[in-house]
């Protein structure tokens, strides 16, 4: 149980220390970024403004989606969770979030491909050409495509063993999701300034 709870504790850490690691380098190429490249004014056109809206709303299915993989990790449910938290019981024995829960698991894939086909919308109504120079966009814009190939690829229908073979591309979903959350959180700091 010990060594569970610590194998745990190191799994929580390494999520810490990947996420840091990828801010602290994000906040370097931040500053590099702000003081070496010129930041093209913002256009407000009709598109801009509806990439604006779409940009939202990518964002706020993306919050679903991660909201999803945080109330597994409450809960203890889920792959991720057994791996993080091996030993741990939830305090939460609610029939509503169980429901909710089993509700976001069957449509989470359909938030999910909602969720790249509008930050690709986003992406490309701003006008990514015009900010491409900004290696958080093209880093964004390939990070997002990832997400999007292998969301679909774990959507095929796999036995478990067949599963647990790929189960890294799921993780590697999560350490995605990461980096796209804080290049999308500097570089729009960056444009906006």
């Amino acid at each position: 149980m010990i060594n569970a709870m610590q194998q745990s504790l190191k799994n929580i850490r390494n999520i810490l220390i990947y996420t840091f690691v990828i801010s602290l380098i994000s906040m370097a190429y931040f500053i590099y970024a702000y003081s070496v490249h010129p930041i093209p004014e913002e256009r407000e056109t009709f598109l801009t403004e509806i990439g604006e809206g779409f940009g939202k709303a990518g964002l706020a299915l993306l919050a679903f989606i991660y909201f999803r993989t945080f109330l597994k990790l409450l809960l203890g449910q889920g792959k991720l969770a057994q791996r993080l938290l091996p030993d741990y019981t939830s305090p939460i024995d609610s029939s509503y979030v169980n429901r909710l829960l089993t509700w976001m698991n069957r449509t989470h894939i359909y938030f999910g491909i909602a969720a790249v086909a509008i930050i690709l919308l986003h992406i490309s109504m701003m006008g990514f050409s015009r900010y491409s120079h900004i290696l958080f966009f093209p880093a964004l814009l390939a990070l997002v495509v990832w997400q999007g190939i292998f969301g679909l690829f774990l959507t095929l229908h796999y036995t478990p063993a067949e599963l647990k073979k790929f189960s890294h591309l799921v993780h590697a979903q999560f350490i995605t999701g990461i980096a796209i959350g804080a290049f999308a959180f500097f570089g729009h700091i960056l444009i906006d300034h």
